[in-house]
């Protein structure tokens, strides 16, 4: 497949900038936007709906701002991917039925998403699918409501003129961050100017969802920050629906599960965590840099901080003096041997539970419970296999919630053995 370059994916971008200029967007009015550099706001903004909003690309601001888009466009030098099929070929296993056991790649730069999206061998149905993947169907969805995400993937795939680019972040105004996707904001509700407009920036995409059953709207599982937590979240999807949520069931073990998605807002904000009272997403993931000329501007070259050498200097070493990268590193591999060590073992329950179901040794009282405990078991699991930070962005909660799968195995070899 063709990758996908926002410099030179449709030439019509830049007349959504003159019909911006002209304070204009779908043939409704709209205020000129500040675009000086410099621009910020404090407090979020959440996106308008109903306004006819079109998508300016990527591509449409690199004149006015060429620091930033340059470092955006270094995304493309990420452009490894791992199979987490072959890395941890359990996962074959707890997927089973669902498209995780198709394929399974790690994550690589954010310029790619639209292709990955498009190549992953797993069935798209509709286009909630490309949900932070595109920002045209950001657009479409403050346009025309929840109907956007119940569209044809293919239908959608036509219109796209844009992948991940500015407009997720801040709409048309650069330098002014937005929310966009509003879903984030009904669902931190009343808490929602708690929350520093950069973290909800990346919230946005980087937070566990899932498709309302109804409309197929990207939702998120929680109403405000009391209840954003892997207990109260469970707690919604067991009883928050006429029958629990599940997105799919495996046939040969009859267990309802649920796929966890790249938690990190919520692991970030979750008790526990160590920045999330003085920092934000942006300071690790972003910061302030120097371009060739002396001028200073905000990086858009999303990677880990241990890979920003000038972050790492002028920022984390405030605190953390040289020993960051050692203190992480002991993280991640006490949290991924961990969380390695629990996903083996509920594998192996998985085959006992296929036994058990075919032999019908089981009543089945018993046996409801035991696919309840293994729902939940994976639940606590896969929040932390799934989350990018490895432990790293909160290794409290992460603990918290590896002891929670633990707990649940124990029970589950209890009853079909170890």
């Amino acid at each position: 497949m063709e990758k996908f370059d926002v410099k030179t994916k449709g030439a019509i971008g830049g007349l959504f900038v003159i019909a911006i200029a002209l304070g204009f967007a779908g043939g409704k009015m709209r205020p000129a936007p500040p675009v000086e550099p410099g621009a910020k706001n404090d407090k979020p903004i959440v996106s308008e709906t109903g306004t006819g909003i079109v998508v300016t690309k990527a591509a449409d601001w690199e004149e006015k701002f060429p620091n930033e888009f340059a470092s955006y466009m270094k995304n493309d030098e990420n452009e490894e991917i791992h199979s987490y099929l072959e890395l941890h070929p359990y996962l074959k296993t707890l997927y089973r039925g669902y498209g995780f056991a198709i394929q399974y790649g790690s994550a690589r730069g954010h310029t790619y998403v639209v292709e990955d999206v498009q190549s992953t061998g797993r069935p798209h149905k509709m286009a909630n699918c490309y949900t932070c993947k595109t920002s045209n169907l950001t657009a479409k969805a403050l346009n025309d409501g929840d109907s956007a995400y119940a569209m044809a993937f293919d239908d959608l795939t036509k219109e796209i003129t844009d992948n991940f680019g500015c407009f997720h972040c801040h709409e048309n105004e650069p330098g002014v961050l937005y929310v966009t996707h509003r879903y984030l904001s009904d669902a931190v509700a009343g808490d929602l100017d708690s929350v520093p407009v950069q973290t909800l920036s990346c919230g946005q995409c980087h937070s566990e969802y899932h498709f309302n059953p109804e409309t197929k709207a990207t939702t998120l599982a929680y109403t405000g920050l009391k209840t954003m937590n892997p207990d109260d979240m469970l707690k919604f999807y067991n009883t928050g629906f006429a029958e629990p949520f599940a997105d799919w069931t495996d046939e040969q073990t009859g267990v309802k599960k649920l796929k966890v998605q790249h938690p990190e807002f919520e692991t970030f904000l979750g008790a526990g965590s160590p920045h999330a009272s003085n920092m934000t997403c942006a300071d690790c993931h972003m910061g302030t840099t120097t371009a060739a000329d002396g001028t200073q501007y905000t990086n858009h070259y999303w990677i880990s901080p241990l890979d920003n050498k000038e972050l790492l200097e002028n920022n984390c070493a405030k605190c953390h003096g040289t020993s960051l990268a050692d203190t992480v590193e002991k993280i991640h591999e006490e949290i991924n041997g961990r969380t390695d060590a629990l996903g083996e073992r509920l594998a192996a329950l998985d085959a006992k539970l296929i036994k058990a179901v075919a032999d019908k040794t089981l009543s089945e009282k018993d046996l409801a419970e035991v696919r309840e405990n293994f729902r939940t078991a994976q639940w606590y699991w896969d929040f932390v296999f799934v989350e990018n930070g490895d432990g790293a962005h909160n290794k409290t909660l992460a603990t918290k919630c590896l002891d929670s799968a633990e707990e649940y195995i124990v029970k589950l070899e209890a009853v079909l053995g170890k």
